[in-house]
């Protein structure tokens, strides 16, 4: 589950803005420039740049599909942009202003029956005109410069542009933009550096802006994977106390076995109190060493899964996707020592008998 999150928020939220500061009124930017230098931003933030965005549709030779248009400026894109990594034909520096180049997800491109150099019309619900006729979309035919797969939906979802033909397609002034994106070490800090941003303009006196992050958009999505988490830690914990009444029943039947010996023992002169305690020692002992075993084979498995599933010619999720894992140290010494507790606990009641056992009651038939 902590691979499959952490591989979600590459592939999604390597290529969604984190953050956005947009005017809240026009919901264009008049100067970027002096806004994002009007306030301080906080640690978390790695990065800006401004873009364009707007809905819109593309047309290929084959269909129609409804996407979201970003108008991106090449030199502005930080190195933090995981965009230019996920190019996988052309480059995102083949975008240039004047020349009406976009660049397709691939299985979009797909979808278009379209390729390098091929031509695509792009619609935008931005810059539309009313006429006599009603309401006419701002449209133009684009050549497709590159492809890229971020292996996600927003393949699907979402085409860039040069931000210079982004506003001339959206019909904004110069220099406008639609917002500021922010680049932040980990995306699931947005909301406090949407609080802390809110608070920074407030007191800039700039009531006017706009903060948003990426939960608006793909909330829900991560909610989702947050409580399948949530499901997965609690059968989990079922498990190992299922595991833990096993210890319980194999020392009540250690107990129920030995109580000739233990009375032996007592009567040699070792107390209840030792007897206890050297049953408790026992059960930890064996949960110990069955939690560190499960924990060295759980990460040897883990590690050795996707070489032995390609060995054996086995595949989960279609060519070159490998199952995916994320160590989290805390999480596996939190499980590692919610077993060792547990077998802790389990142990109290079977010690508790053996140290009750009466040697004379025990030893009268021996």
């Amino acid at each position: 589950m902590n691979g499959f999150e952490h591989e979600l928020k590459a592939r999604i939220l390597g290529l969604v803005p984190h953050v956005t500061i947009s005017q809240a009124d026009t919901g264009r930017l008049e100067n970027w420039q002096s806004t994002a230098q009007a306030v301080e931003f906080p640690a978390q933030v790695q990065a800006w740049s401004p873009f364009l965005s707007a809905d819109g549709l593309v047309q290929g030779t084959q269909n129609m599909q409804p996407v979201r248009l970003q108008g991106v400026f090449p030199d502005l894109e930080p190195p933090q942009s995981i965009l230019q990594s996920s190019m996988v034909q052309g480059r995102l520096t083949n975008l240039e202003p004047g020349e009406y180049g976009i660049v397709l997800g691939r299985s979009l491109a797909n979808q278009l029956n379209v390729w390098i150099g091929d031509s695509v019309r792009v619609m935008a619900a931005e810059g539309q005109r009313y006429t006599l006729l009603g309401a006419i979309p701002a449209q133009r035919n684009f050549t497709v410069v590159g492809l890229f797969s971020a292996g996600s939906e927003v393949d699907q979802q979402i085409i860039f542009l040069h931000g210079e033909d982004a506003r001339r397609l959206f019909r904004y002034e110069p220099e406008q933009v639609t917002a500021i994106r922010l680049y932040l070490k980990d995306a699931f800090a947005a909301p406090a550096v949407v609080e802390q941003l809110n608070q920074a303009f407030a007191e800039a006196e700039m009531s006017g802006m706009s903060v948003q992050g990426w939960e608006k958009r793909y909330g829900r999505l991560f909610s989702a994977v947050k409580m399948e988490k949530t499901m997965m830690m609690v059968m989990l914990t079922l498990v190992v106390i299922v595991a833990a009444f096993n210890a319980i029943s194999a020392l009540v039947m250690l107990v129920q076995d030995k109580r000739g010996d233990i009375a032996v023992l007592q009567t040699l002169g070792m107390t209840p109190h030792r007897i206890y305690r050297t049953l408790m020692l026992q059960g930890v002992y064996t949960g110990g060493v069955g939690a560190t075993v499960g924990l060295v084979l759980g990460l040897l498995i883990t590690v050795s899964l996707n070489p032995i599933l390609t060995a054996v010619g086995v595949s989960i999720f279609g060519q070159g996707e490998a199952l995916p894992y994320d160590f989290q140290i805390v999480q596996i010494l939190t499980i590692f020592g919610l077993a060792i507790v547990l077998t802790l606990l389990a142990t109290i009641y079977p010690a508790f008998r053996a140290a009750q056992i009466r040697p004379a009651e025990i030893l009268r038939h021996e």
